[in-house]
């Protein structure tokens, strides 16, 4: 498969990506909260989950506003 697409597009769909990893990390960290008292171990990967996805929105939102956010090191 090998869709050409112009540079909009690309935004949206990367727009649409990063929307989706926040309703993940949304769902994720509910899931977490959940399973705290119950499932340690599950609660545990549930919060994993959650780091990655907002691993994931951080990366996209540093694609589509560079600059917008500082590191943790303050660069």
């Amino acid at each position: 498969m090998t869709d050409v697409v112009d540079s909009d597009e690309l935004v949206r769909r990367m727009q649409r990506a990063r929307s989706c990893a926040q309703q993940e990390a949304r769902t994720w960290q509910e899931r977490c909260g959940d399973l705290r008292a119950t499932d340690p171990d599950g609660a545990r990967e549930a919060a994993v989950r959650t780091l990655a996805y907002e691993a994931v929105i951080r990366v996209m939102d540093e694609i589509l506003t560079p600059g917008r956010h500082r590191g943790e090191d303050g660069k």
